[in-house]
């Protein structure tokens, strides 16, 4: 790990920079928040030292002092001076005016590693801190964060997104590996689809979850988790290792009656106010249903068309 940092940032910048300790780097974090903390603490455990981080509220001082105990809150630009690394863990529309006014500043250092964990973002948001001759990547973790040491642990074996120029990249697979995680490349021009691929599977699937259970709820089913969790569990479990080929239920097998009597029914919770939400998510997630087992030749041409005309009702 460190052979291939400093030999990358050497190659890269022209100038080598020397860590708080041999073959370690001096890591500052902006900010404290979920996914700061919880990567700094893992780079901390893998021998870093961890200079100090931004924490503007009261949850990220508690998430500092829980996670990094011992670890200074500082200003973002003594955190930016006294640091080989800055990795910026902020909402992904605030990085470009955090690298722009740093560089305005004249903070970024030629041969300082600035990487950001954006999902959505690659290296070219961070141009302003490239100009300046520091080295840019976009490493992110593809995990769902809660703010508690527990999401160190969950770092081992997390697949993580590694984007920039083709010399740095070792640098970045080198420290996701230091985390435990499985680095993998992706290209700066294909950020955006992989971050969305994430978000709908992950953030939708809570959505389409919550539904189910509100919906269970509603015909008095009380602990409506417990409820669907073997269901689920299996259908998730056969969907990550089959795809598709698993997919049962009225749909695929064209029972045009019970999905009409689906939709009828979630018409009339729908109607008593409480779940609107509910029909338009049944009907999309059913046409897609339909139209791919259709592509697929599980349905027939006319079993899909009286499926999808029953669901545009």
């Amino acid at each position: 790990m460190s052979e291939n940092l400093n030999q990358g940032r050497t190659a890269a910048s022209g100038e080598r920079m020397v860590p708080h300790r041999a073959g370690r780097l001096r890591i500052g974090i902006i900010s404290a928040g979920r996914v700061g903390a919880a990567l700094g603490s893992g780079l901390r455990a893998a021998g870093h030292t961890i200079t100090g981080a931004y924490a503007s509220s009261e949850a990220s001082r508690d998430r500092l002092e829980t996670m990094l105990p011992g670890i200074p809150a500082m200003p973002v630009q003594q955190i930016i001076e006294n640091s080989d690394l800055v990795l910026i863990a902020i909402p992904d529309d605030e990085i470009a005016g955090l690298a722009d006014g740093a560089a305005k500043l004249g903070l970024w250092r030629p041969g300082q590693l600035v990487i950001h964990v954006a999902g959505s973002r690659g290296t070219s948001i961070l141009a302003p801190a490239a100009k300046s001759g520091a080295l840019t990547l976009a490493i992110h973790p593809a995990m769902t964060f809660t703010g508690t040491s527990l999401d160190v642990a969950r770092l081992v074996g997390c697949p993580f997104a590694v984007t920039g120029p083709a010399m740095l990249l070792p640098i970045g697979q080198a420290l996701v590996t230091e985390l435990g995680g499985h680095p993998v490349v992706v290209g700066e021009e294909d950020r955006g689809l992989y971050h969305a691929a994430l978000s709908h599977g992950a953030n939708h699937l809570v959505t389409l979850v919550a539904e189910a259970m509100r919906m269970l709820e509603a015909v008095g089913i009380e602990d409506s988790g417990a409820y669907l969790a073997p269901l689920l569990e299996a259908s998730l479990d056969g969907a990550l290792r089959s795809g598709e080929a698993l997919l049962t239920g009225p749909v695929v097998r064209g029972d045009v009656g019970t999905v009409a009597e689906h939709a009828a029914a979630i018409d009339a919770l729908a109607a008593t106010g409480e779940y609107g939400d509910v029909p338009p998510v049944y009907r999309a997630l059913a046409t897609a249903t339909a139209q791919r087992a259709q592509e697929r030749r599980i349905l027939r041409p006319e079993q899909a068309e009286a499926i999808l005309a029953v669901l545009k009702q």
